[in-house]
């Protein structure tokens, strides 16, 4: 069992609210707790429980290192607020400083770092390459033939179980309303704008809704009529039992993700490496997704015929207010993990650090990653539906940027200036002519 803390419901059940927020997962709490920060009435909706999807399903890096220029600014402020949200609530979140590190064996890779690390400076992040020696100094129990490193002492890890019950709980104390099990089925509309939302417990009226659904969004978005191109990539992580140390932080090495985690075990994946079904929403938006299935991640990319295609997130997308709907039906999204890859992981810990061969996995699991084209995030304001504001389509790097991501969404409720250029999140990107890049790093 996905082992989380645990969230109480509010009591009651309130008539309206200044803000909706569909979704609690780590976007979704952190937008409820800047808003209430504020002094805005917000009532936050959950289909399953707080952080139960892949906010508590991810492998817990909290990482400026290897961004997407477009995205670093946003990982940033989070890393900002990540390091500030302990002291103003009160509790652990799991975070720790324990800085992030990369391995490599090819010199290709340190050109590609060393490139990326000149326009990182520009932006005011800079991290250290490493030399072979100077990795293997990090990593004295590790047997690769390094080519050299990245590191980034200012980046760090979190605990996926602790850090969006802990922010929920902190919105809860400022007066934010948090109801767990209660789905969102469709928006209210009056006079061409948002106006509330229909629950399976009635009708909740709102100023605007915010959609931080994960997986779900592309789902509600195309009930609505709103094309958010996004597929739902599966991918597995594994956590050990208590293992001897050989990192603080976080570790990329050859086919491989590894993080230390508080109770002394790791948590292990395989980066990149995933399974996409066959179902309506994902044939629908495959022309998008072209350029991603041609790159290098064509070859870590299962596509699998499953049962999403009836159901889950990229069913159907037809149902009434008064509807049972999609979200009710399957209330917490747990796909099955894949044992060649948790095999695979942790034969390509042992090739680097035999001190951890014969590791005991402790539980698998898998999660659905919501993934765009250019799988750079949508945080944006929906001109076809005055009112309502997505944060979706994180492409695997929610957590780490859900503290910021959720101060961005809050900012764009209230009409606030962000802090630095949010053009390339807008929804729009995706029908005006943008040419999307492929990403740059990620």
């Amino acid at each position: 069992m996905l082992r989380l803390d645990e969230v109480a419901n509010s009591e009651g059940f309130p008539e309206r609210c200044d803000v909706a927020v569909i979704g609690g997962g780590i976007i979704g709490v952190s937008a409820a707790y800047e808003l209430v920060r504020r002094g805005v009435s917000v009532v936050l909706l959950e289909k399953g429980v707080i952080g139960g999807e892949q906010s508590g399903r991810n492998w817990g890096w909290v990482r400026q290192q290897n961004r997407d220029l477009y995205e670093l600014p946003l990982a940033m402020h989070s890393l900002k607020r990540w390091s500030e949200l302990s002291e103003e609530l009160g509790e652990d979140i799991g975070f720790r400083r324990a800085g992030i590190l990369y391995g490599t064996e090819h010199q290709s890779d340190l050109a590609q770092w060393e490139s990326w690390l000149v326009r990182a400076r520009e932006v005011g992040f800079s991290s250290e390459i490493l030399s072979a020696r100077a990795l293997a100094a990090r990593t004295p129990s590790g047997r690769a033939k390094w080519a050299g490193g990245l590191w980034s002492a200012t980046d760090g890890r979190g605990e996926p179980s602790k850090a969006a019950p802990a922010i929920a709980r902190g919105a809860q104390r400022l007066g934010a309303k948090v109801y767990q099990n209660c789905a969102v089925r469709t928006l209210d509309m009056s006079a061409g704008r948002v106006s509330g939302i229909w629950t399976e417990r009635g009708l909740l009226a709102a100023d605007t809704v915010v959609l931080a659904g994960g997986a779900w969004s592309a789902l509600f978005c195309q009930h609505h009529g709103i094309d958010l191109p996004a597929i739902n990539v599966i991918g597995t992580a594994l956590r050990t039992a208590e293992a001897p140390q050989v990192i603080d932080g976080c570790f990329s090495g050859p086919e491989f993700a590894l993080r230390r985690r508080l109770d002394g075990g790791y948590t292990i994946a395989v980066p990149g490496y995933g399974r996409v079904e066959l179902a309506p929403q994902n044939l629908r938006h495959s022309i998008k997704f072209r350029t991603m299935f041609r790159s290098k991640l064509k070859k870590k990319l299962k596509i699998r015929v499953g049962s999403s295609f009836f159901h889950g997130p990229e069913a159907g997308a037809d149902w009434r207010d008064d509807d049972v709907s999609p979200f009710e039906r399957m209330r917490v999204l747990d796909p099955e993990p894949d044992r060649e890859w948790l095999q695979r992981a942790l034969e390509n810990v042992a090739s680097v650090f035999p001190t951890l061969s014969g590791l005991r996995i402790a539980h698998a699991w898998a999660g659905a990653i919501d993934t765009t084209p250019d799988l750079i995030p949508v945080i944006s304001k929906v001109d076809a539906k005055p009112g309502l504001v997505i944060a979706s389509g994180f492409s695997g790097h929610g957590f780490g940027l859900g503290p910021g991501a959720g101060l961005l969404a809050s900012q764009l409720v209230l009409d606030e200036a962000p802090d630095f250029d949010i053009g390339r999140y807008r929804l729009a990107r995706f029908t005006d002519g943008t040419k999307l890049t492929h990403p740059q790093m990620m």
